[in-house]
């Protein structure tokens, strides 16, 4: 047992607490057949990566889940690990070398890999050592890397799979490349924003001499890969031009004029360039047409070969250069304004470019079928619900994807390419070919999209493809818990992965959360210079008022928008919680840690509302609402334990010598106490266990994380005095407000009647009130006393009190002074107005003496309503 001190510090408790949580074993999950199982795995942050908000945000809701359901007696586990991050890890290795003067290039693959290796090894602990300081209470001994021996031979089993099913295949489609990160990406790694820019229109001549067509196009610079004009078949403008050709200008070929239903007539001129190398679109208008797909941007984006004299050029310069030749021709009827969607890399914010490549494909068909019955069967459930449909919308239009990337770090692609053309695909790497038996092999340079790998993990942590205990028992995955930004990069993919491979789904409910965004509601990014560290956080608020500023209040799917003075009210609270049980724990005799025999009124009251409290935040924590859970435990704590309960107990703890109300006052303090630390525990985790661990009294565990989730003591619920007891602090609360309200001190005490409906005993009402009113004497009428002189009246739904006014308030004398001070408000106030409706001034003032004048009318009018309604006050008070 330790003693606690005057006051909490999370600096020198968190790190003692987390090292007693593993030294227990707590962490620790083997198959128990016996149990119930509920498993976890957890979205692997990237292995070289630091911990942010949104780090904070979902493992935080995976902690409160995970410890939630192991006080349940579930054999709980959370797996840990981290990605291998392909892109991100490659592009941070590659600007350390640079910053040594080498490049990856000249390293060569094998030394680079090399390379990564040791900067894995170097940091990749970090992020693990980042994620126990805000709690998280993993497995750490099941801890893997989805480049680990495992993980790794998982990946090669699903592709060899799919290939051999015919669901990977090699081919040449349009995929999106970023110059930047210098590889292909999926459709979901492109992020589209709109932007503002311009709708070129430029004449095409008709190669017979007989005028032009005009087309309207957002990108000129690619005009130097056109193979096509289209214009709809049933545009009666361009009918006779069908089966025409037009001069491409600036090269001089002769292209067709085609006609295809996807063009909209209504949109630009109804005429549409056709690129199909470099539009998704006019690919699929191309492969209708039998049309050549001629690349003319290369993997920098800038023009290649075929672009003549603009080659070389980047395609911001080959826009201009192509603008100004056109003008110079007289071919660029004009310019006008358009705003348009525009796709950047998902990593590095690079505007992607849309090219005919040969890459490696995933068969999305076959896959998203049993991927969207799973949700319709209710299989896999979503939380919040709407997101059922987004993934659903997605999964019915996904397109093939595309999982080849031109990097070196990543799972290579367990591919041979011979020069007979035959490619070879084995679970084991091949020594000659499969089809001629040439022994000059190369295997495929790409490596794996780093979803791919991750899209198994749930079941690849438990030894899939073996077939395991761990795998029986604990998959599928009872939840995930993932930003909703990933829901297409990971949940989705993980969905029809689990189904092809396992048979059945990966997790059964995913429980999507919010972004932190900045106070204005802006996306934090370190370009932007408005992220938060949460060490920092942690640092300077700990741990726990950070997981319970995240969590109260919040809403599943819904940003948060980050407030430091919010985090600042959490760490009150848990100064809060700290000082209640240094009071608990200072009073309370050894005896006091029983539950007592005899109840009063107030013991009643506080035992109902922990009863009901209970079972709703189980209700809330099993249905996945932890934000209203956690807000209904800190208004528990705040008001009714803390506020109230404390405060009207210490009579009868101060009473000498101890009476048996005062040992009941103890008793129930003390059972109040072991429960509120249960309850908070998950959402809680470091001073909870730091007050468990100081509680002289025997407890089923010493170890609160172990110990059991509380139930409601013997399903007592007292409502009839529950609701005499709210009655009382209503009328205790009235008086306050209005002694307040009247500017009268605590320390005046008065004589106090009350004519009173609540159901109690006359002496415990006179009791409560004499102690928590600031009444000098408590008398119960049944009629307003008469001849009593000027009395407060102060009165609710159940009683009404009356205070004499003598020796407590002279009440003419304050109205007068409100009445005076109000009439100096108001003429403030329209001094104010008047000079801002003066033009003059507003027009040669500086802006921010006008702002000022502004805030000063607002002051003005807030002070002259508080007189106003402090007027009414004494005028409503008075019998």
């Amino acid at each position: 047992m330790t003693e606690l001190a005057k006051t909490y510090e999370p600096q020198s408790t968190e790190g003692r607490i987390y090292e007693l949580w593993e030294r227990s074993g707590g962490f620790r999950a083997e198959v128990n057949k016996k149990k119930k199982p509920f498993s976890v795995a957890i979205p692997p942050p990237n292995v070289t990566g630091q911990l942010h908000l949104g780090h904070a945000f979902d493992n935080t809701l995976q902690d409160i889940l995970v410890r939630f359901r192991r006080m349940q007696g579930y054999c709980a586990v959370w797996v840990p690990g981290t990605d291998h991050a392909g892109i991100a890890t490659e592009a941070v290795v590659a600007k350390r070398l640079l910053e040594e003067g080498l490049s990856r290039q000249q390293l060569g693959r094998e030394a680079f890999i090399e390379k990564v290796w040791e900067w894995k090894e170097q940091y990749g602990g970090r992020i693990v050592g980042q994620l126990k300081r805000i709690g998280s209470s993993c497995d750490w001994s099941r801890l893997r890397f989805t480049m680990d021996t495992g993980c790794s031979e998982a990946v090669r089993e699903v592709f060899v799979r799919l290939y051999e099913k015919g669901l990977i295949y090699r081919g040449s489609r349009i995929i999106n490349r970023c110059p930047e990160c210098a590889t292909a990406l999926s459709d979901a790694e492109v992020e589209y924003t709109e932007r503002a820019g311009h709708l070129w229109h430029i004449a095409y001549p008709l190669s017979d001499g007989g005028g032009s067509l005009v087309v309207a196009t957002t990108r000129p610079e690619t005009m130097l890969g056109d193979v096509a004009v289209a214009v709809h078949p049933d545009d009666e403008r361009y009918k006779a031009h069908i089966g025409k050709t037009v001069r491409l200008p600036l090269q001089g070929r002769d292209i067709p004029v085609i006609a295809d239903g996807y063009v909209d007539m209504s949109f630009g001129t109804g005429c549409l360039k056709i690129t199909p190398a470099h539009d998704p679109n006019d690919y699929e208008v191309a492969l209708r047409h039998n049309l050549p797909r001629p690349l003319v941007l290369n993997e920098k984006a800038a023009v290649n070969e075929r672009g003549g004299k603009y080659c070389g050029m980047s395609r911001e310069q080959a826009r201009e250069a192509v603008l100004r030749d056109l003008e110079g021709e007289g071919l660029l009827v004009r310019t006008e304004d358009h705003t348009h969607s525009v796709g950047s890399c998902y990593r590095c914010g690079t505007t992607v470019e849309p090219m005919d490549s040969e890459q490696w494909f995933v068969k999305m068909e076959p896959l998203a079928k049993p991927a969207v019955k799973a949700v319709k069967d209710g299989r896999v459930t979503f939380v919040p619900k709407r997101f059922a449909k987004v993934y659903m919308n997605w999964m019915n239009g996904v397109r093939d994807w595309c999982i080849s990337r031109q990097l070196w770090w990543g799972h290579r692609i367990p591919a041979w390419h011979c020069p007979c053309g035959h490619i070879t695909v084995g679970r084991e790497d091949p020594a000659v070919c499969g089809k001629c038996g040439n022994a000059a092999i190369e295997r495929d340079a790409d490596v794996l999209d780093t979803w791919f790998s991750s899209a198994l993990w749930p079941f690849s942590v438990f030894g899939w493809p073996q077939d395991t205990d761990d795998l029986r028992y604990f998959y599928p995955t009872s939840v995930v818990v993932p930003g909703y930004d990933i829901l297409f990069f990971w949940v989705a993919r993980m969905v029809f992965s689990g189904l092809e491979h396992t048979g059945d789904v990966p997790f059964r409910t995913v429980y999507l959360h919010g972004l932190i965004r900045d106070a204005q509601g802006k996306k934090m990014s370190k370009s932007a210079g408005n992220g938060v560290d949460p060490l920092d956080v942690i640092g300077q608020y700990g741990a726990d008022a950070l997981r319970m500023y995240i969590i109260s209040g919040n809403a599943a799917g819904a940003d948060i928008r980050f407030s430091a003075e919010k985090c600042g009210a959490m760490r009150n609270f848990a100064n809060k919680l700290w000082n209640a049980a240094r009071f608990v724990i200072m009073r309370s005799e050894p005896e006091a840690w029983s539950f007592p025999d005899k109840l009063e009124l107030s013991d009643m009251w506080i035992l109902t509302k922990l009863n009901n409290l209970i079972p709703e935040v189980t209700e809330n924590m099993e249905k996945y609402e932890l934000g209203i859970a956690a807000q209904k435990l800190y208004d528990f704590v705040w008001s009714d334990f803390c506020d109230w309960y404390i405060e009207l107990t210490k009579p009868r703890l101060q009473a000498v010598p101890k009476q048996d109300s005062g040992i009941v006052a103890e008793q129930m303090l003390c059972h109040t106490l072991m429960n509120i630390l249960k309850l908070l525990h998950p959402f809680m985790p470091f001073i909870t266990e730091e007050i468990w661990q100081a509680l002289p009294c025997e407890r089923d565990k010493d170890i609160l994380m172990l110990e059991s989730w509380p139930k409601p003591e013997g399903r007592l619920i007292f409502n009839a005095e529950c609701r005499a007891m709210e009655q009382i602090m209503e009328l205790i609360t009235a008086i306050r407000a209005q002694r307040a309200e009247l500017g009268i001190p605590p320390s005046k005490r008065s004589a106090m009647y009350v004519v009173s409906d609540i159901d109690c005993d006359k002496e415990q009402l006179e009791l409560y009130l004499q102690k928590s009113a600031f009444a000098s004497e408590v008398t119960v009428v049944k009629k307003p006393p008469q001849g009593k002189g000027r009395l407060l009246r102060c009165v609710t739904g159940s009683a009404a009190a009356y205070l004499p006014a003598e020796g407590l308030v002279d009440i003419e004398v304050e109205r007068q002074k409100l009445l005076v001070a109000l009439a100096g408000a108001k003429e403030e106030a329209k001094a104010l107005r008047k000079k801002l409706a003066n033009e003059a001034f507003l027009a040669k003032a500086p802006p921010e003496i006008v702002e000022k004048e502004r805030e000063k009318l607002a002051a003005s009018r807030r002070l002259a309503r508080k007189l106003t309604a402090g007027v009414k006050a004494y005028e409503a008070s008075v019998e």
